[in-house]
């Protein structure tokens, strides 16, 4: 499939899986070279647009849709931001939780929304308000499932972190663990904070 065509194929994917049709986000005349380096897998689409869908009267900014795929090693970018209106999408590196990979094998071996587990946990997140923590700039998550509605008593965020670089991943083969929240490299938090506005759904999960 030619990369144009497969990108409308993606966000068309996402669109119908979230009950919206295709018609209402004219795409852009030209597309940007996109980043990807993991696919998304039409899978993943699906559910991901299932809890747009679930979740509509709650999220009010829909240019952008952020998908975490934990069935990926940390050492590859598995972050997606996808451009629901052109079609781009943006890969990062992005951190798994202690509790969810004990052995720190560089997989999410299992999730978890038990307070105090230090485990990542699946489901639909809607964006928070930004702050500045002790990790610097970061952003409030706010779980909307029944798997991740603890997000905000166990304070699990977007936030950088210096276990998450590329330089890591060259020496490792992986980045380091949270204690549940995703954490970026400092290079990259900037772009996910600008382009993850407040409203807008971040979906995280495991095939």
């Amino acid at each position: 499939m030619k990369q144009v065509g497969r990108r409308q194929f993606i966000r068309n994917s996402v669109l119908a899986g979230a009950g919206v049709a295709c018609a209402s986000f004219p795409l852009a005349g030209a597309y940007a070279q996109s980043t990807a380096a993991v696919e998304l897998d039409p899978r993943l689409l699906a559910r991901a647009g299932a809890a747009l869908a679930r979740h509509g009267d709650k999220i009010f900014s829909r240019d952008m849709l952020a998908i975490a795929d934990f069935s990926q090693p940390s050492g590859l970018p598995r972050f997606h931001l996808f451009n629901l209106l052109n079609g781009n999408n943006t890969t990062l590196l992005v951190s798994h939780g202690i509790g969810s990979d004990r052995t720190h094998s560089g997989r999410l071996q299992q999730f978890s929304n038990v307070p105090g587990s230090e485990a990542t946990s699946s489901g639909a997140y809607l964006i928070g308000e930004g702050y500045i923590g002790k990790y610097g700039a970061s952003r409030r998550l706010i779980g909307l499932d029944p798997e991740n509605d603890q997000a905000e008593n166990r304070a699990i965020v977007i936030h950088p972190a210096r276990y998450v670089s590329k330089s890591l991943v060259a020496t490792q083969g992986k980045v380091g663990r949270s204690q549940g929240c995703f954490a970026f490299s400092f290079d990259d938090i900037g772009q996910v904070l600008s382009q993850l506005a407040p409203g807008s759904l971040l979906y995280a999960d495991k095939l």
